[in-house]
């Protein structure tokens, strides 16, 4: 598994670069395409814009952790302009199970916010990037976007399509009233098994907890979740792409849960 997603991105950094902001560069009709949307200025300076990524029938793409049945989404920021911190607020995707494979992402058209920090307040902002990633029909491939878009800072009335997608982000812990967050972590014989406690009000319906390890080069397994009264637990194993030896740090745990009627983003656990 690992090894069939890093093959398709080294056969998505090969695709060839598009010439038109917001195109992919496949030169035939894509399933997927990309465009900017230039948001509004906050207070402080920052830039809020939207990545509005739109696919045709029947395909579909990843969030940011796509699961055992998806590919991870990369961004390369380093072609923008007056730019010193760029974050990504992804909506709530959709939980698919194909082949017996549970994946997470969106169909049809999802809008990803993003808050761009610039360098100088009073100057504009080239929101310059390139962006890999994965899209599934029938079968999946990777696909590279660009994008590039001058950001002014005069308009600060939100745009209501940005404001919907904030809006559809995951609740915060303290949102959610999450009153404890617990990592338990064992060693295996390929790396680790990790087992999350999350004291939460129920999200509704059949829940799915998402674990994200945070570490560069580690991969995370779909997890078993199940209730134990107001506690969600949800296990999972954590290995190295290398295969080898390595420590996860409680602090850059992020578990998601996902139920029908809402979405919780964790940050971080204490040691069980």
């Amino acid at each position: 598994m690992l090894n069939f997603v890093r093959s398709c991105f080294v056969a998505a950094t090969a695709l060839s670069a598009g010439s038109v902001a917001a195109q992919s560069t496949d030169p035939f009709q894509d399933p997927i395409s990309a465009e900017v949307l230039p948001g509004w200025s906050l207070q402080d300076g920052r830039r809020v814009v939207g990545i509005k990524l739109t696919l045709l029938p029947g395909w579909k793409t990843y969030w940011r952790a796509p699961g055992e049945g998806g590919i991870p989404p990369r961004f390369d920021w380093q072609r923008a302009k007056n730019v010193a911190a760029i974050d990504m607020t992804w909506p709530t995707p959709n939980v698919y199970v194909q082949n017996g494979l549970q994946s997470f992402g969106y169909h049809d058209v999802v809008v990803i916010p993003v808050t761009v920090t610039p360098k100088s307040a009073s100057k504009p902002v080239r929101f310059r990037g390139d962006m890999d990633l994965g899209v599934c029909s029938d079968v999946c491939m990777p696909h590279a976007l660009q994008f590039d878009q001058t950001l002014s800072h005069s308009e600060t009335r939100p745009t209501p399509v940005i404001a919907a997608a904030l809006a559809d982000a995951p609740y915060t812990a303290d949102e959610a009233e999450v009153s404890s967050s617990v990592c338990k972590i064992r060693p295996t014989s390929d790396g680790l098994s990790i087992e999350a406690q999350v004291t939460l009000p129920h999200t509704g319906g059949q829940e799915v907890a998402v674990i994200e390890a945070g570490g560069h080069g580690l991969w995370v397994s779909s997890t078993k979740t199940r209730r134990a009264g107001g506690t969600l637990v949800a296990q999972a194993e954590v290995l190295h792409e290398s295969g080898g030896a390595f420590s996860l740090n409680r602090s850059d745990v992020r578990i998601t849960v996902i139920g029908a009627d809402y979405a919780v983003d964790v940050k971080g656990c204490t040691a069980g």
